[in-house]
């Protein structure tokens, strides 16, 4: 049987919960920011996955308007007892200074497909909270706790409480029944009941490069825990030449067949070998852990555990391009297209928006027929209403295009595409109006709060009577580019299909797509948590933007968005 390839999930997909029920496997990751919220992944063999469910849909499920970078949903816990599937997730609304702030909620469905429940409120104390069905049939909330007092380690153990759906609260107190190992920051706990013994499986030493996952067992749920000997269960700190770093941040499950597996986080630094190294080591710094920076965020991969003296253990305690598989393979189901023309009524799943649904006041696939309209709301900075359709970067070798028909009457509308991490942190390339010029292609980047013009006084004209402007951004490891035609047929091209399809404006289909590029290139690398100042958990994103700062809501309408990797 083939082995399983890591990572399985690629592209910002962190803090994986991994579960089974039946033959299928579900894995739920973070989202932060990006809105729905949590993404539920579903595979019958472990080795390719599809996107299922994005359950937080709602604003009354998630509202994270306002919330900050890297704020919003914090390690989402997916379980499975009473024929129902149960979601505890974290809202984070303050995550620098003294106070990490958010609420811990449970929402539930009978299927990870439907419409999952309006949430319960559980707790405020912490994050990274999860829920554990314990044999005797009570049920029990387990979550960090923050300490904000200054001169006290801000993680301040594991808390335990019981949970009574029938009442739909927390009961009983809080009790802090673990502090962590000598690696101390210590969070994400997953307690799991097997053999006579509660094992408490726990993130530790931070979410960068020294992550890990530890893990401790105790006869009765409340501890004392005792610590696995023989370090972490899994974790690169202690190996710089491993492809995967910052593994850590893990959970369990259990085959029908009786093997274990262990889904867990990890990511893929560039600059270790490419020459970018002595460029990242000015910003990188801390035990000394530069290892270069991680565009496509933290990622998951899986791990084969097997039992010995009553612990688990992963094989060299280190993650692996490629881990043990005793399932039977299956058929993969099929991903997004390459090229999405918005001929259906949704947006598909693998596009997200920042922290709010977009609504018919912001968004519409039914105005005109084949094209998605975005009305221009805030800028790229924005906390609150970005008029923004993304999709994670998966890979460091691909190209982003999109077709924009624009009709800007101010330098403050803007319609393009950008590359983004967070709203410091981007590169755009869009329609605006120029005076002297008019309708003209130009370029923005946000580097860590400051902000640039590269083309100022060298805009790109738009050829009178173009409707549409094609815009790509070619990416190709640590750093990327901006392209553009004004020819017919060259999204198509730029897909291999030949040219014709998405609209031009000045005449036959060229060849080649007609595609100049910009003389500007940009690091790949510095949308990162790496580079990020400030809270940085995420990845980077390519998509489509509308802006309009004036307020009259002006919008653009895109004919297609291709995402192709090469």
């Amino acid at each position: 049987m083939a082995a399983i390839a890591n990572p399985v999930l690629r592209g910002f997909s962190p803090d994986p919960s991994i579960c089974r029920v039946g033959d299928f496997w579900y894995i739920a990751t973070s989202t932060f920011e990006w809105f729905p919220g949590v993404q539920i992944h579903r595979s019958r063999d472990l080795r390719s996955w599809a996107l299922a469910a994005r359950p937080l849909s709602r604003p009354g499920q998630l509202d994270m308007r306002g919330n900050p970078d890297s704020g919003g949903v914090w390690a989402p816990c997916l379980s499975h007892s009473g024929g129902m599937f149960w979601l505890v997730y974290s809202d984070m609304k303050v995550v620098q200074g003294a106070f990490k702030e958010g609420r811990n909620w449970l929402s539930t469905c009978e299927s990870v497909e439907g419409e999952w429940s309006d949430p319960v409120f559980l707790n405020s104390s912490g994050f990274d909270a999860s829920l554990f069905h314990g044999s005797d049939g009570r049920r029990h909330l387990v979550n960090m706790v923050w300490n904000h007092r200054a001169g006290e380690h801000p993680f301040g153990g594991i808390a335990l409480q019981e949970y009574c759906h029938r009442r739909r609260a927390l009961v009983g107190e809080p009790r802090i029944v673990f502090r962590g190992s000598r690696f101390g920051v210590t969070e994400a706990p997953h307690l799991y009941e097997i053999g006579g013994w509660h094992y408490l499986l726990t993130a530790e030493g931070g979410t960068g490069y020294g992550h890990m996952a530890t893990v401790a067992r105790s006869r009765g749920i409340e501890g004392p825990y005792e610590i696995r000997p023989g370090g972490p269960l899994i974790s690169s700190r202690f190996s710089p030449e491993n492809p995967f770093q910052k593994a850590g941040h893990g959970s369990l499950a259990q085959a029908a067949c009786g093997g274990w597996y262990m889904a867990y986080l990890m990511a893929r630094p560039i600059g270790g070998d490419g020459g970018y190294r002595d460029k990242y080591r000015q910003y990188a710094g801390g035990e000394g852990l530069d290892r270069g920076y991680c565009p496509l965020g933290r990622e998951t991969s899986l791990a084969r555990v097997e039992w010995r003296g009553g612990w688990p253990w992963v094989a060299g305690g280190q993650p692996a391009q490629s881990a043990e598989c005793d399932l039977p393979e299956h058929p993969p189901e099929p991903g997004p297209p390459e090229l999405d023309r918005f001929e259906g009524a949704e947006l598909g799943m693998q596009y997200q928006t920042l922290r709010i649904p977009l609504g018919p006041d912001m968004m519409s696939l039914s105005a005109r027929p084949g094209h998605l309209r975005l009305f221009g709301r805030e800028s790229l900075t924005s906390r609150f209403a970005q008029s923004h359709v993304a999709r994670r970067w998966q890979s460091l070798s691909f190209d982003a295009a999109a077709s924009v028909a624009f009709s800007p009457k101010s330098p403050q509308q803007m319609a393009g595409i950008a590359c983004y991490y967070n709203t410091q942190n981007w590169t755009a390339f869009y329609v605006t109006f120029c005076e002297g010029k008019g309708r003209a292609l130009e370029v923005m980047a946000a580097d860590n709060g400051e902000f640039s013009s590269p083309l100022s006084g060298a805009e790109i004209p738009v050829p009178e009577g173009a409707e549409y402007a094609h815009l790509k951004a070619e990416v190709r490891g640590g750093s990327y580019a901006y392209l553009y035609s004004f020819a017919d047929g060259a999204i198509a091209c730029a897909a291999g299909e030949g040219s014709g399809g998405e609209g031009g404006a000045t005449g036959g289909a060229i060849s080649d797509g007609g595609w100049r590029e910009v003389p500007l290139r940009f690091d790949s690398w510095k949308l990162s948590d790496d580079y990020a100042k400030g809270a940085a958990f995420t990845g980077a994103f390519a998509g489509m933007f509308c802006c309009d700062c004036s307020g009259a809501g002006l919008h653009a309408d895109f004919a297609c968005f291709l995402h192709r990797e090469r």
